[in-house]
């Protein structure tokens, strides 16, 4: 199976896109958690085994499982010209900036012989202590003086593994991302490799790419069916990167889109993106965060009359409930599940560690990390089927199966 193919979230998964966490974990220290965007530090052997563990659930209910590092290997093995070009830009976003540090992390990547190993180390950071010929003693510059040895030149990216969140499946493209921090658009770099080069799939429509200034990332995106999608308004997707999504959904003949749904969740730590709170599980069942209830706002967006004008867009808010408006887009009653059953402590307990955040792999199947038993329960009482994965230490970066994966394929729904 080549190219993209996702028309819901539902929809049999029949490919998907992962990343093994790596030594990037590793490079995680106090001091950095924040700026890394993560709250706490992973034990590295055993993040990898919980990963594993999910990786081979999806395999065992018949999804292929690809790797964002084995298809960047992939493409960097199909010239000399593009291993060069990813290095110089991949030293561009991580700044680095001088004579002396460019050229001798440009040997030292492009000396690398092994092209996986040199994937790797990108996403893993890089100190000044692991590039050859640069120590103290053979200092001549005011840099090489003040620069610490365990100083990252190029800093890791440990956020790698949520894949939900580099790029969108939308149809048969991709919205590729410009995300929210610095620390997280770099991840961006392999998506643009893979979407440029990669033979499987540089033939792939792009709804938007990293040029616009807006940011906009993959866990604010749903697809609700082949003519609507629902986009969070949230911490990481400003309104204005949904304004120009929804322009460049509309105008492409290739886009089926005809109904862009914005959400204004909280912007907040905890609401960083609208699947940790609100996730489709079966045709017409939905899970949710009781939180957001009270002030969730939903904005209807459809193609204007006038192109390339203010009157290019129709927007008009919604004045319903949550439940009434997926009624009116799917045409059918639907079933909003809470959270926890509803229970306040339990919900904003086992929300904050992705209880909300499910990856349905077909109709009313749906995999979950095992520490949200009350909501897994839930779940199982309504009549879904429920795959549990350990996630105690993936959880630490806030995200649970949904942000982990990427659907690359899905089989179409009949509705």
């Amino acid at each position: 199976m080549t190219g993209i193919h996702v028309t819901s979230e539902i929809g049999k998964l029949k490919k998907v896109l992962l990343h093994r966490p790596g030594k990037e974990l590793l490079n995680l220290t106090p001091d950095t958690l924040s700026e890394l965007l993560f709250d706490d530090i992973p034990f590295l052997p055993d993040a990898q085994k919980e990963h594993d563990e999910f990786a081979d659930a999806l395999r065992k209910n018949g999804v292929e499982v690809v790797y964002l590092e084995d298809l960047m290997t992939d493409v960097l093995n199909i010239s000399g010209e593009i291993k060069n070009r990813f290095v110089e830009q991949f030293m561009d976003e991580a700044g680095i900036n001088s004579y002396k540090y460019r050229g001798l992390v440009y040997q030292y990547l492009m000396n690398m012989k092994n092209t996986k190993k040199l994937v790797l180390k990108t996403m893993e950071g890089i100190q000044i202590s692991e590039i050859p010929k640069i120590a103290k003693v053979d200092s001549n510059t005011l840099e090489d003086f003040v620069s610490e040895p365990d100083k990252f030149i190029a800093e890791p990216m440990p956020n790698l593994y949520f894949t939900r969140d580099n790029f969108a499946s939308v149809g048969t493209g991709i919205d590729l991302h410009h995300m929210y921090s610095v620390t997280r658009n770099r991840e961006c770099i392999y998506a643009e490799y893979i979407f440029k080069y990669h033979p499987d799939y540089k033939d792939v429509e792009k709804y938007y790419n990293r040029e616009y200034p807006w940011s906009t990332e993959g866990g604010d995106l749903l697809n609700i069916n082949e003519h609507v999608v629902a986009i969070g308004i949230s911490q990481r997707t400003s309104a204005q990167a949904i304004d120009q999504l929804a322009k460049n959904f509309f105008k492409n003949p290739k886009c089926k889109i005809d109904t862009v749904l914005a959400f204004n969740i909280p912007s907040s730590r905890a609401f960083m993106h609208l699947d940790t709170v609100f996730t489709q599980i079966d045709k017409y069942t939905f899970t949710y965060h009781p939180g957001i209830m009270g002030t969730l706002q939903v904005f209807e967006i459809k193609e204007g009359s006038v192109p390339n004008t203010t009157e290019d867009l129709v927007v008009n808010e919604i004045n319903a409930s949550l439940e009434k408006i997926l009624e009116r887009v799917l045409d059918h009653p639907v079933k909003l599940i809470p959270c926890a059953g509803g229970d306040k402590v339990a919900s904003e307990r086992e929300q904050w560690n992705d209880g909300s955040n499910t990856l349905c792999i077909a109709p009313g199947v749906v995999v979950v990390y095992d520490r949200n038993n009350i909501t897994n329960e839930v779940l199982r009482k309504e009549g879904l089927k429920v795959i549990e994965i350990h996630g105690a230490e993936l959880s630490r970066g806030r995200g649970g199966p949904r942000c982990m994966s990427m659907p690359l394929v899905r089989e179409d729904v009949k509705w």
